[in-house]
């Protein structure tokens, strides 16, 4: 029987609040709530108190917030208007101190908090629930790996069925549509099917462009199992060989990410772990196609802490998973980008996606 994490995670996320003087926080962004309570739905508000937690819902999710909070949390199911009753809850708790999620605020919503008399100082708050987040416990790892397997099973399936001529939409229809039957519960961002010069742009999104022969075509999916996300890249040659300017270029990309993934480790800046691959790029002179971060987090979000940028000083935490997506990107020709996903754990590194980046050409 796997253990549940639930109390840990409060106690851990109390601590936190003696290092910002707080009493209690308000947790309102989805994936936190998660986190903390185990509710799944997409509208719930908890309220994080030192000796207790408050979960408050509406209607819709009584029996699910039933099911899956159960006795973790005292549940409250409102009728009309949720953030009233939070401020009633926080009136009755005597705190003095009640932070609140400064990311996931509007600025409509804290003119709104603004107004309310609760005899409580409020304090917008860095990130505290995703601090915790960053490190991942064995069953949270094992989601992302076996979303991870599932997403290359329908990668490979796809590209049995890729051919010159297809639009970028059909490739994509056919690759959720693997991804569904292989048990993925949703798409954690959109699909990116991009071909040809299209391929040059890194978010390009899916189009009505129809494949031609010798095309880069770069497809950037992703799988969610157990509410975990796996994200990864592969671009491909379709209709003919790869000619000798392609196979440069992905030759290098590929080199930059295995160097990446041989290298990096818990422990190591977020700087100095970009730095793995982006210098053998700029060695190349390819420094100003590469224009993103080597990677980042992955978990209940597809984009979390931490974050493998150049911009970033700070460490990359033990247990954390983080992408490695190194690219090329060269406009009017085409890109390459190699992606996938990394548990850097305190005995080592794992490689949860495969890892399988030979140049395919699909002929």
């Amino acid at each position: 029987m796997v253990a549940d994490a639930r109390a840990s995670r409060r106690d851990a996320l109390v601590a936190l609040f003696e290092e910002e003087e707080l009493d209690g926080l308000i947790v309102s962004h989805v994936p936190n709530v998660r986190y903390l309570t185990g509710f799944t739905g997409s509208a719930g508000i908890a309220l994080a108190l030192r000796q207790d937690t408050v979960f408050l819902s509406d209607n819709r999710y009584r029996t699910q917030a039933e099911q899956e909070i159960g006795g973790f949390a005292r549940i409250e199911i409102v009728e009309s208007d949720i953030w009233s009753r939070v401020w009633q809850v926080v009136r009755s708790s005597k705190i003095d101190r009640l932070g609140f999620e400064a990311r996931d605020v509007s600025v409509e919503q804290f003119r709104g908090f603004s107004r309310v008399e609760t005899g409580v100082s409020l304090k917008p708050t860095k990130p505290l629930v995703e601090r915790l987040r960053a490190s991942k416990d064995p069953v949270e790892v094992s989601a992302i790996r076996e979303a991870a397997g599932l997403a290359l099973e329908a990668l490979n399936a796809t590209l049995e069925t890729v051919r010159v001529g297809q639009r970028e939409l059909d490739i994509a229809a056919t690759l959720e549509r693997e991804l569904r039957v292989r048990g993925s519960e949703w798409h954690p961002f959109p699909t990116i099917v991009a071909s040809g010069p299209r391929s040059a742009l890194p978010h390009a999104g899916t189009g009505t462009r129809e494949l031609r022969a010798g095309d880069f075509l770069l497809l950037d999916f992703g799988a969610t199992v157990n509410g975990y996300c796996a994200d990864i890249t592969r671009t491909v040659v379709v209709g003919a060989k790869a000619d000798e300017r392609k196979r440069t270029v992905y030759e290098l990309v590929r080199d930059a990410q295995r160097r990446a993934l041989e290298h990096v480790e818990a422990g190591m800046s977020g700087k100095d772990a970009d730095t793995l691959a982006r210098s053998l790029i700029e060695e190349r002179g390819f420094g100003d196609a590469f224009g993103h971060s080597l990677g980042h987090g992955l978990g209940l979000e597809v984009h979390e802490d931490p974050r493998v940028s150049k911009r970033n000083d700070e460490l990359l935490p033990p247990n954390s998973v983080v992408t490695i997506e190194p690219g090329i990107y060269l406009a009017g020709w085409g890109g390459v980008r190699i992606e996938d996903d990394v548990f850097l754990g305190v005995d080592g590194t794992e490689l949860l996606s495969g890892g399988d980046t030979e140049l395919r050409e699909l002929t």
